[in-house]
């Protein structure tokens, strides 16, 4: 009876384990905006974003570790201990050994854990000399971006509805649903950007997940962040604050460009020529979009080589 629970308990998690592999690779496929099943974070394109991630997979490594070691020592009391397998116990009540292992592993642990925080938190909060810096300003419920370092101009975002999508769509833009917006928030690839966020009414959130940024716009208050996008495309975040009623239907969108596209928006912007602005960037997400779906292709073409 013993022997058959340890196999059926050892082949449980190994099999547990193996579906949880399986499922990483389809899973953690999102850049920009959520994927379908997703369990890991979005993939990032910033330094801030990538730190990020890579301290909570190595977090994760080590719950799923001392996770296991509780399950194994858990079998083993339950199954060597009970009192068919054992019907005399031991009166042993103290270990020195073990006593200083559980005091000190676990020490050990928080101080792995600590310093990699630490410099991460840090480096968050390290401001380098920005390129551009952008002040975002949310409302019940819409954001507004202003440019101060050229010419000050500013616009309202505002979540597409479902007809507004379906022409972007026909155009061929992405424009997935409750994130898509009306006007997109440009920044020039390979440049540090600096964000300054307030907030006219309640408390909101300004979060792009692919950025690693997540600040709170407090009214009154003038809070920051910054993020250095290596790779173009369009980045999607959400007001993470509750903030009322509409408190889903408040999206961000980030698409990041060429320094030469993003020079020519913004005098179309200082112009005040919206139409020649709003041709811009269809032209971009087009180009984008057509170079995501090649990428996904090409993924698609090798995950098949691959299996075969």
């Amino acid at each position: 009876m013993g022997k058959g629970l340890r196999g059926f308990g050892r082949g449980a998690i190994v099999s547990a384990l193996l579906a949880l592999l399986a499922s990483v690779s389809p899973a953690s496929a999102g850049t920009g905006q959520p994927s379908a099943w997703q369990m890991w974070m979005q993939g990032p394109v910033t330094d801030v974003a990538e730190q990020t991630s890579w301290f909570h997979g190595m977090v994760t490594g080590i719950i799923l570790l001392v996770t296991i070691l509780v399950l194994v020592l858990l079998a083993t009391v339950i199954l060597r201990f009970n009192e068919r397998a054992n019907p005399t116990p031991s009166r042993t009540t103290h270990n020195t050994l073990l006593e200083v292992l559980w005091t000190v592993v676990p020490v050990l642990i928080l101080v792995v854990i600590a310093i990699p925080s630490f410099k991460l938190l840090y480096f968050q909060y390290s401001y380098p000399k920005p390129d551009l810096t952008i002040k975002a300003t949310g409302n019940q419920w819409n954001w507004t971006h202003a440019y101060p370092d050229n010419g000050n101009f500013s616009f309202t975002t505002v979540m597409l509805n479902d007809q507004e999508r379906q022409e972007r769509i026909n155009k061929g833009i992405p424009a997935p649903r409750l994130l898509a917006v009306d006007n997109e928030v440009l920044v020039p690839v390979n440049k540090y950007v600096h964000v300054l966020i307030t907030s006219t009414d309640v408390i909101h959130n300004w979060t792009i997940p692919s950025f690693g940024s997540k600040v709170d716009a407090v009214p009154g208050r003038v809070t920051a962040t910054w993020f250095h996008a290596k790779r173009e495309g369009i980045y999607y975040g959400q007001c993470s604050e509750l903030c009322g009623k509409d408190h889903a239907f408040m999206p961000i969108a980030v698409r990041v460009v060429k320094e030469s596209v993003f020079n020519e928006w913004v005098e179309a912007m200082k112009a005040r020529d919206r139409r020649r602005a709003r041709e811009i960037i269809d032209r971009v997400a087009i180009e984008q979009a057509k170079v995501a779906e090649g990428g996904a292709s090409a993924t698609a073409v090798a995950q098949a080589t691959n299996l075969r």
